[in-house]
Formats: C-alpha cells, sequence, structure tokens
C-alpha cells in the first residue's frame, strides 16, 4: 500500500507514521486530532477510491496523505458508500498496527463519511455512523466531513 504526500512523494505504510512521527515532534505542545476519509468517482473505465488520512494539529494547520486506487465500475450507490466506509476504517486498522496510535493514545480520531442530509445518500446516514460508532470512533457526515467531501474528493479526479 502506497501514500502520497502532496509536496513529499510517496510512502510506505512504514515510512507514513515516521513522517507522522516527525510531524508530530515539530510541536509537541500542540493538540492533534487523526481525520480519515475516503471518497469515490465511477465512470466508464472504472471506479476511483481515494482514502485521505489527516493530522490536524487543532488551530495551527495540518498534514495529509492519500492513497488511490481504481476498480471495476461500482454503479450501486449503496455498495459505494458502504465501501468508502470499509476502506476508511481498513486504514485506521492498519495505520494502528503500524503504532500510530502509540505516537498519541489520547488523540480523538473521526472517520469522515460521504454522505449528507441532501441527496440520494441520506438513506444511508443511519447504517454508515452506526457502523463507524460501533467501532468506537467518531462519524461526521456532510458539511462537516471535509477529509471525504472536500480532501479526497479532489484527488479522485
Amino acid at each position: 500500500m502506497e501514500f502520497v504526500h502532496p509536496r513529499k512523494g510517496k510512502f510506505a505504510l512504514d515510512e507514513l507514521v515516521e513522517d507522522i512521527g516527525a510531524f508530530l515532534a515539530s510541536d509537541q505542545a500542540a493538540e492533534y486530532k487523526v481525520v480519515i476519509g475516503t471518497d469515490s468517482q465511477t465512470n466508464q473505465q472504472g471506479t476511483t477510491f481515494v482514502t485521505a488520512i489527516i493530522i490536524h494539529r487543532v488551530g495551527k494547520g495540518a498534514s495529509f496523505y492519500y492513497r488511490r486506487f481504481r476498480n471495476q465500475p461500482v454503479r450501486d450507490l449503496r455498495y459505494r458508500i458502504y465501501r468508502e466506509t470499509e476502506l476508511s476504517l481498513e486504514c485506521l486498522e492498519q495505520l494502528k498496527e503500524k503504532g500510530l496510535l502509540q505516537l498519541s493514545m489520547d488523540w480523538p480520531v473521526e472517520i469522515h463519511l460521504d454522505v449528507g442530509q441532501r441527496g440520494p445518500t441520506r438513506k444511508l446516514i443511519q447504517d454508515v455512523v452506526g457502523w463507524v460508532t460501533a467501532v468506537g470512533y467518531t462519524a461526521k457526515i456532510k458539511p462537516e466531513a471535509y477529509a471525504a467531501s472536500a480532501v479526497a474528493d479532489r484527488f479522485t479526479k
């Protein structure tokens, strides 16, 4: 699995955790939170999924990384939203396995979901928010879900 930082380039998972550690070391007194969100875009050739990882230095900016991969076209909206949620949760679990939360045991963790009160995804809010909260994380939906609806969305095109 490969992640990209817009200015620093490509990172393997281990390197990503090291880079996050360096970001934390540059301001140890700051308050941080981890935000993860996935968005997707479907066209004739396939569906592109992008997961964004944001390390938010509260009140002082952020650093972010993303991973992108293409799949066969996924036309079913419900399945696509479930898959986006699954990819965000999988990403967080992989980061935990590599020691990310050992760097910061008390950070809040948010999963940003690409669903909102308007449009066809409103019927899926209860399902995906329930899933995320059942595994112990905070779920955010549009318009607060900037990791999915702004950051990840930018790299799906």
